[in-house]
């Protein structure tokens, strides 16, 4: 099975419309040929497999005609394509089974106890018989072939209708050799074999029709197997899934359209999120060979998720950016404390009413937390980049070679390296201290830097500084 789809691959279409041409051809065949022998041997059983014939010819034609159709893609009235209409075919050619049905069991309880008929059980009855049965042989397995390869309950309905015609012709070429048999025999009641051979097609016949019928329906339904959805729902559990909360699967025609709802964690990264739902998608398209997969990735709260991550979600949610999280209890009272950036152009009524609103969404999003303080403060501003020229980055570079003597600040530059991208000037390097001496000290020596090198080259946009231990140095 190859999980082709028809309605994009030109080939596939080509190769369903010629075998449901070839089903339209036979039946053509068969209901003449049969119709020429009833009439000669006056066999019921022949005359209802005219009937069956006839109306299998009609059933053929709605076929070619429905894979005709199925075959255009989705436009803006047809979102899921035009599939949909092999369902329509298959449930109409139903319909004509159970029709047909209904004259052949009349007819044949007539011949049975109230009317007389006589049978002609010649050599040409049995020959137009044996000829339908390997023509049905030959052309049911022609659509069962294409209906597997690309999915097409219309080719499917079709070849299970014929190769159940195989079935039905080999009752009737029973019936007409019991009826021979009774004119060797001289026993009249074998006469009736015919009638008998005849309800035993409408038999097949109706056996055959419910089950397909059963199986249109459920297409037309958007019914779904419960095997089947239970292996997509355990199929789209990837890794970072909380829950899956909604699959739906629905068919249109030989097309699979699948729609998956997953939980994943609040905090995550979008490029994870995205991930995850590119893992799942394959995992349905692995089951469903070519369907249109779509995954929707809802956040929720996880359990592994911790505080510091749920205030700074719920922070970056209102534009806000929150630091130096710290969650604690004091006698047997949850609090949390946190340093929360606002826009530096806001008055203090409006800063604090956004402290506030963060305040009330972690109390409900976190509810054993109590005291919350917040210490606001405002947004540190990113260094806008500005264009350097060639004498900024030549200043850049002398002065990184004489830091010492051109600053005066006791510090050596060493793996530097400055560049100019975009016409934005940046340098970065390593800068070895004192091992004894704190860290509060280190930072404060490298803010003198980046000040004083910002002073003498005002066109430089940023500057990295790494510091070390004396002893990494040397």
């Amino acid at each position: 099975m190859t999980g082709e789809n028809s309605q994009t691959n030109p080939h596939a279409d080509r190769e369903k419309k010629v075998v449901a041409l070839g089903s339209v051809l036979a039946a053509m065949f068969l209901t003449l040929v049969k119709l020429i022998v009833g009439v000669m041997t006056g066999s019921l059983g022949i005359l209802a497999e005219v009937a069956h014939s006839g109306l299998d010819l009609v059933a053929a034609a709605v076929t070619l005609f429905a894979v005709r159709v199925s075959g255009r893609p989705a436009d803006s009235e047809h979102t899921y394509g035009h599939g949909k209409i092999e369902n329509l075919s298959a449930l109409f050619e139903t319909l004509l089974l159970l029709v047909t049905c209904v004259w052949i069991i009349y007819e044949a309880i007539q011949r049975l106890f109230f009317k007389s008929v006589v049978v002609e059980a010649s050599i040409w009855g049995f020959a137009v018989m044996i000829i339908a049965i390997g023509v049905d042989i030959g052309r049911s397995r022609a659509l069962a072939r294409v209906a597997r390869k690309y999915h097409s309950q219309a080719l499917e309905a079709d070849a299970l209708h014929f190769s159940t015609d195989v079935w039905s012709s080999t009752v009737v070429i029973v019936g007409l050799s019991l009826v021979k048999l009774s004119e060797w025999l001289h026993t009249p009641w074998l006469a009736k074999a015919d009638a008998v051979a005849a309800l035993g097609v409408a038999g097949i016949v109706i056996y055959v029709s419910v089950q397909l019928g059963r199986r249109t329906i459920a297409g037309l339904l958007d019914e779904v197997p419960s095997e089947m959805r239970a292996q997509i729902t355990e199929a789209v559990r990837v890794p970072g899934v909380v829950a899956v909360e909604r699959v739906r699967v629905r068919r249109s025609g030989p097309e699979a359209f699948a729609d998956v709802t997953l939980k994943i964690g609040r905090g995550m990264p979008l490029e994870q999120a995205h991930d995850i739902a590119s893992r799942a998608e394959a995992a349905v398209q692995e089951l469903l060979l070519g369907a249109d997969v779509t995954v929707h990735v809802a956040p929720v709260h996880a359990q592994d998720e911790n505080v510091p991550d749920t205030v700074r979600l719920l922070a970056a949610r209102r534009g806000l950016s929150a630091h130096d999280i710290r969650a604690f209890d004091v006698l047997g009272h949850r609090s949390l404390e946190l340093h929360l950036e606002v826009a530096d152009s806001l008055r203090l009524d409006e800063a604090h009413a956004q402290a506030t609103a963060l305040e009330e969404a972690l109390r409900q999003a976190l509810p054993g937390i109590g005291r919350i303080v917040t210490h606001i403060e405002p947004r540190v501003r990113t260094t806008q980049a500005r264009q350097a020229t060639a004498a900024d980055e030549a200043r850049l570079r002398n002065l990184l070679r004489a830091f010492p003597s051109e600053t005066g600040i006791d510090c050596h530059p060493h793996d530097v390296v400055v560049q100019r991208v975009a016409g934005e000037l940046t340098a970065s390097f390593h800068c070895a201290l004192n091992a004894g001496a704190t860290i509060a000290d280190a930072h404060a020596l490298t803010e003198q830097m980046e000040q004083t090198l910002h002073q003498q080259v005002p066109n430089l946009s940023r500057v990295v500084i790494h510091v070390e231990p004396q002893e990494a140095k040397d």
